[in-house]
């Protein structure tokens, strides 16, 4: 795959490799890559985590009923 990069991504890129933290251009979008991915992955993970919580806490009969309708009129008001 090839990507042409330009302006001030370009010069990043450049700065990051002329710097010896990568071997070259491709060693550093690979690993901007990845760790967005592992980013997203841990996003993803920790929002079922919640939704997860939210999902107990309604077996558990903890909730509270609540109008969104309602909560914006008065919010406008």
């Amino acid at each position: 795959m090839e990507i042409q990069l330009t302006g001030k991504v370009a010069e990043i890129v450049n700065s990051k490799v002329a710097s010896g933290g990568y071997q070259n251009a491709d060693a550093f979008i690979s690993d901007i890559v990845l760790r967005a991915d592992e980013f997203d992955r841990l996003k993803l993970d920790l929002l079922r985590n919640e939704v997860n919580i939210g999902l107990n806490e309604i077996k558990r009969g903890e909730i509270v009923e609540f109008d969104l309708d309602n909560f914006f009129n008065e919010e406008t008001k």
